[in-house]
């Protein structure tokens, strides 16, 4: 037996999440008429997906080309078990780094702790590094460059 989660008018607006949300006040107005409900009702049935575990997350996309973010980098370091989460926890406050995590890398690569940085210049980035390896207290690190984005497009559940 199949149990439905979500209805069609749930489905309709999982799609339009997919997609990048307006930047105005009434991000929802639009498609609340469209689908002849109120905004409310579009509110409370994205906490609803989002409580049933339909949805994990809702969250802007940084386009750091377009914001003047030129110079970007994702930094592996080196940490052991006893300092990893505080580590995350301290690089994650800094709003220059979009991303931060923890991997499982093969034994001849030592660094597990891995963070996107993105600043305005070279200068700024050498900063933010030194700043982050200051107060985690990690000083062995690798600086990855980015030299030119692939792809940065969401994920499409629905068409």
């Amino acid at each position: 037996m199949k149990i439905m989660l979500y209805d069609k008018l749930d489905r309709e607006i999982i799609k339009f999440l997919q997609g990048s949300l307006p930047l105005e006040s009434r991000p929802y107005a639009e498609l609340a008429e469209h689908l002849q409900v109120s905004e409310e009702e579009i509110v409370a049935r994205i906490g609803s997906l989002a409580d049933r575990g339909i949805i994990r997350r809702l969250g802007a996309v940084l386009r750091h080309q377009r914001a003047g973010y030129r110079v970007n980098a994702m930094v592996a370091w080196k940490t052991d078990v006893s300092n990893q989460d505080r580590s995350g926890q301290i690089m994650a406050e800094f709003p220059q780094v979009s991303h931060c995590y923890l991997r499982e890398v093969p034994p001849d690569f030592a660094y597990n702790l891995f963070s996107m940085i993105h600043a305005r210049s070279e200068e700024e980035l050498k900063h933010l590094v030194a700043e982050i390896s200051l107060r985690t207290g990690l000083d062995d690190y690798l600086v990855i460059r980015s030299i030119k984005e692939m792809k940065k497009v969401s994920m499409e559940y629905y068409r």
